[in-house]
């Protein structure tokens, strides 16, 4: 009675038909409720189950029911991944481990923000603090001061099998836990049973029939139970202090360091096509929008959906380079001739101004022409498109978690996902190669790594991830603002030389850092301070200022003193 216009009824009719297909695959609803209560039931009885060497749990299941009864609890499993130490990972890391193992998981509050209050423990003061914090529905904010904000979610269908079910247990398994932590505790459980479907439906194939009930003896129960006693009981750490990704403080001090080695930019990098090789230079124009030109055009499909390397990772063997004399975009690419893209903003009568979206966020673009259209078409063997960010409605801030920065300040963005410029570390590269290293056959070249992580500003300081503890940096008369870790994704896992994957990378970050998968800070850049030319160069001198309670190595003589 509330349709507002014509009841859709040609779905209303496809209803029956769906219905008799349904039954008609796997004999009716009876059926498929006992099939993925019985991998439901499986899954959890195994995952409950899995110890860290030290007897910690590797995850802490949200549930009303105890996975007994097919009547009361549905074919799904609500969870958190946890640490050695009982921390809990955030969710938006699990699901990017979890997308390099081909599976699928929902994160999140599932848009039930009740249930989601209740079982992870959350106040009203919680939620309202979280979403002060920059927290909204949808977005990768998966943790706030160690705490989390929503969990993971696995669901089976009548489509699913045992096989799926061992699979996700492996992806936990491998991830999570040493050869010396556990034996793989599913591997003496017997496979459930199944009970084939009536003759007369039609089945998936033989291996993959609906099954009524798990079929796992007492007996082989209690050897998981014990097996996993026999590590002792576990009780949780005491709660850490401090957050590293503290508020930006008036208070914050200028950094200085014992020995007093300075800090000075190594590389600098722009991607003047989002998602496409990186332009090295030595100095470079920096804008109101980051690096001049950094992130200015994008390649979308036909449907204008922005083309990512998670899509398509041959964009990293599109390169792009900045003729500033010539005003020309010079692309190239093997087997292909280079094309030229002007420089000149063709935001006209002629040109067609649309609506496109970044990371959910909507920005004004123009398309740029048909030309480049077939060549990028031809190369990547699809049909799309390159547009331009239009000068004409530039990308106010997202409304991300960034913390320190005044509400009044006016930040205009490209087409980036998060903030003007990533800057990462050479020493935090050294030390996450040797964890790569001891994991891999053929260690990776420095270079390599670096290009993995995209930055904008590669910066050479003494101490590895000592950058997660800045709140600002001094580049010569530029001034920037810390605004929060860069949570990495599967792009880390593409070489950028190649376009091959090896989620071998993205693991080792993750086993290296712990709990998370942040590599690299980004930077919001302030307004100028003085009248000197607005141009980041390699080898200026990085002046950082940490942190509020951040502790400081005092100089050790008056050559050794910095200004913030």
């Amino acid at each position: 009675r509330f349709e507002d216009g014509t009841v859709s009824f040609l779905d209303i009719i496809a209803l029956k038909h769906g219905f008799d297909v349904l039954e008609k695959l796997t004999g009716g609803m009876e059926k498929i409720k006992q099939h993925t209560f019985a991998l439901a039931h499986y899954t959890y009885t195994v995952l409950s189950n899995l110890k860290y060497a030290n007897g910690a749990p590797v995850v802490r299941i949200y549930s009303d029911t105890d996975f007994s009864n097919p009547d009361v609890q549905g074919p799904i499993i609500n969870f958190n991944v946890l640490d050695e130490n009982g921390e809990v990972l955030g969710f938006s890391q699990v699901d990017s481990m979890a997308s390099l193992h081909n599976i699928h998981v929902r994160t999140g509050c599932f848009c039930n923000t009740g249930a989601c209050q209740m079982h992870l423990g959350m106040s009203n003061e919680d939620i309202r603090r979280n979403l002060q914090a920059g927290h909204v529905c949808g977005d990768n904010i998966d943790l706030i001061d160690g705490r989390p904000t929503g969990s993971v979610r696995i669901s089976f269908g009548y489509m699913s099998s045992f096989e799926d079910a061992q699979t996700f247990l492996n992806f936990i398994i491998a991830t999570r836990l040493s050869k010396s932590d556990t034996e793989i505790p599913f591997q003496s459980v017997t496979k459930p049973m199944t009970e084939c479907v009536p003759d007369d439906h039609l089945s998936f194939n033989n291996a993959d029939k609906l099954s009524p009930v798990l079929q796992i003896s007492d007996r082989e129960l209690r050897n998981i139970s014990s097996e996993a006693e026999a590590t002792g009981r576990w009780q949780p750490p005491e709660p850490k202090a401090g957050s590293i990704r503290a508020a930006v403080c008036e208070t914050a001090v200028p950094t200085c360091r014992k020995g007093g080695k300075p800090i000075t930019v190594a590389k600098i990098y722009l991607y003047p096509i989002k998602s496409c090789s990186a332009f090295e230079v030595t100095e470079w124009p920096v804008g109101n929008q980051g690096l001049l030109y950094d992130r200015n055009w994008m390649v979308v499909n036909q449907n204008g959906v922005c083309m990512t390397q998670k899509q398509e990772p041959r964009l990293c063997l599109v390169n792009p380079s900045i003729d500033l004399k010539q005003k020309i975009m010079v692309i190239q690419a093997e087997g292909m001739d280079p094309i030229s893209v002007s420089l000149e903003d063709n935001t006209g009568k002629e040109a067609v101004v649309c609506e496109s979206k970044v990371c959910s966020h909507r920005v004004k673009t123009y398309d740029c022409g048909e030309r480049i259209a077939g060549w990028l078409s031809t190369f990547l063997g699809r049909p799309c498109h390159l547009i331009r960010q239009s000068s004409d409605v530039k990308n106010k801030s997202h409304q991300k978690n960034t913390k320190g920065l005044s509400p009044a300040t006016n930040i205009s963005l490209s087409l980036v996902n998060e903030a003007q410029y990533l800057l990462i570390n050479v020493a935090s590269i050294l030390q996450l190669k040797e964890h790569i290293s001891a994991r891999l056959k053929e260690p990776l070249e420095i270079e390599e790594l670096i290009r993995r992580f995209r930055a904008n500003i590669v910066v050479s300081a003494p101490e590895s991830f000592e950058e997660e503890e800045w709140a600002e940096i001094s580049i010569g008369a530029l001034q920037f603002q810390v605004v929060g870790p860069c949570s990495r994704c599967q792009i880390i896992c593409i070489d950028q030389q190649s376009g091959e994957r090896n989620k071998e990378i993205l693991q080792s970050l993750s086993a290296a850092r712990g709990r998370k998968t942040n590599f690299g800070v980004y930077l919001m850049n302030q307004p100028l301070l003085s009248s000197f030319s607005n141009i980041l160069s390699v080898g200026s001198q990085v002046l950082p200022v940490l942190k509020e309670n951040t502790e400081i190595q005092p100089p050790t003589s008056s050559e050794e003193k910095c200004s913030g």
